[in-house]
C-alpha cells in the first residue's frame, strides 16, 4: 500500500501528462517556457488572485515573499512553531527572527488569540500555516495585521485547493505561497511553487527577484535569488490541472469518511475542520497515545504512515538555542501525538476501511 498513490494518479493521467512534456521537448524552452505562463494564469483565475508568479518550490516561494516585503536582519515574524522547517527557515535564513506562537489543539493551526501579544516594534509580518490542508482564520489574523499595519503571508503549501469562506487558500491575505511538491495536493514531479497577490508592487518585485533581481535582461534593479519553476514541471501541474477540481471533491469526500468511520473511537482523535472552510487534507492526521508501538503495529499490518512533525520547531537542534526557556506546551503536544495516515484522491473505500480495521487493531489495549 502507498502513502502517497502516485502511480495510480499517473495512470489515470498518462496521456495528458505525455502530451504535455513532450511539447516542451519539442520547443525546447525549458526555462520560463510558454506553459510557465499559461500556468500562472491559470492558476490566478481558478484562485481568484490578481497575480500567480510560479517559483522553484513552497520554500522558494516564502524566501521570495519575504524579500519582496523587505524584510530585514533583525527583524521579527510572526509565525507557528508546529509546521515544516522551511516556515520559519526562510525567516532566519534572511537574518530575521522566527517568533512562535502556540497552535490551537483541535486544528494544529496558529492560535489567532496569542498573536497580538507576540508583536513587537519590531515585527515586520505574520506568517500563519494552513497546515495539513486547513486554512487559519485568516480573517482574523488579518484583522490584527490591519491594527499593526502588518502584511500577512500564508504559507498554503498544503493547503492549495481548500477554501476559507468560499474564498480559495492562496488568496486570502497580502501573498499567498504554495508548493507543488510531488506528495502535495497539487503536484509537480520534482520541485514548484507559486506565489499569490493582489498588489502590483509586490507581483512586480516577485517576478523580478525570482531571475536574480532583473527588470530587464542583465539590468539587476534588487536582490534576487534563481527561483524559476521549470517549464517541464509547468507542463506537469497543467496536465494534473485538468481533474484537480475532483481530486479535491475526492480529498474532502475520503477526510468525511475518515472522520465518521473514527467518530466512535475514544482512544484516537482526529484534527478538526471548522463548519466554514474546507481542507484538502494534504496529511490526514489523527492523534494517539504510545506513538512509536502504534506506528510499529501498523507497519506489521502492512499500513505506511508518517509523522507531521516529530518535534515543535522550537525543540530542533538548529532551532533550539534561541527559544531557550520558552515553551509551547500545545505544539509539544502535538509533537508526541500525531501521526498520518495514507491519503489521496484514488484512495478506494475498501483500502479506507483495512487502513481504519489496522487502526483499531494497533489502539486495542491503548487508554484513551
Amino acid at each position: 500500500m502507498d502513502f502517497i498513490d502516485l502511480k495510480t494518479q499517473y495512470a489515470a493521467l498518462r496521456e495528458p501528462i505525455n502530451a504535455r512534456i513532450q511539447r516542451v521537448l519539442d520547443h525546447g524552452q525549458y526555462i520560463m517556457g510558454p506553459e510557465v505562463k499559461e500556468l500562472e494564469e491559470r492558476l490566478a483565475v481558478w484562485t481568484g488572485a490578481k497575480h500567480c508568479i510560479a517559483v522553484a518550490s513552497g520554500t522558494e516561494a516564502l524566501l521570495i515573499a519575504l524579500l519582496a516585503l523587505e524584510v530585514k536582519p533583525g527583524d521579527e515574524v510572526v509565525t507557528t512553531p508546529f509546521t515544516f522547517a522551511a516556515t520559519a527557515e526562510m525567516i532566519a535564513l534572511i537574518g530575521a527572527k522566527p517568533v512562535f506562537v502556540d497552535v490551537e489543539e483541535d486544528t494544529a493551526n496558529i492560535d489567532v488569540s496569542k498573536i497580538e501579544a507576540a508583536i513587537t516594534p519590531r515585527t515586520r509580518a505574520i506568517m500563519p500555516v494552513s497546515l495539513y490542508g486547513q486554512p487559519a482564520d485568516m480573517d482574523e489574523i488579518n484583522a490584527i495585521a490591519a491594527r499593526h499595519k502588518l502584511p500577512v503571508i500564508e504559507d498554503a503549501a498544503q493547503s492549495f485547493g481548500a477554501t476559507y469562506k468560499g474564498r480559495k487558500s492562496c488568496n486570502l491575505s497580502t501573498i499567498g505561497c504554495t508548493s507543488f511538491f510531488p506528495s502535495k495536493p497539487l503536484g509537480c514531479y520534482g520541485d514548484g511553487g507559486a506565489l499569490f497577490t493582489a498588489d502590483d508592487a509586490l507581483a512586480a518585485a516577485m517576478r523580478e527577484i525570482r531571475v536574480h533581481g532583473q527588470s530587464g535582461r542583465y539590468r539587476h534593479t534588487r536582490i534576487g535569488v534563481g527561483g524559476r519553476m521549470d517549464t517541464i514541471q509547468c507542463a506537469v501541474v497543467l496536465a494534473k490541472f485538468e481533474r484537480f477540481d475532483w481530486e479535491v471533491r475526492q480529498r474532502i469526500e475520503i477526510g468525511a469518511h475518515y472522520d465518521a468511520l473514527f467518530s466512535s473511537s475514544s482512544n484516537i482523535q482526529t484534527i478538526k475542520v471548522r463548519a466554514d472552510r474546507t481542507s484538502v487534507y494534504a496529511q490526514y492526521t489523527v492523534r494517539v497515545n504510545g506513538r512509536a508501538k502504534f506506528e510499529q503495529d501498523m507497519k506489521a499490518r502492512g499500513i505506511p504512515s508518517a509523522v507531521h512533525y516529530p518535534l515543535s520547531l522550537h525543540q530542533q537542534p538548529a532551532y533550539a538555542a534561541g527559544y531557550a526557556g520558552q515553551s509551547f506546551p500545545v505544539s509539544e503536544r502535538l509533537a508526541r501525538e500525531v501521526i498520518s495516515l495514507p491519503m489521496h484522491a484514488d484512495l478506494d473505500e475498501n483500502t479506507q476501511q483495512r487502513i481504519v480495521a489496522a487502526v483499531r487493531e494497533a489502539l486495542r489495549g491503548v487508554s484513551p
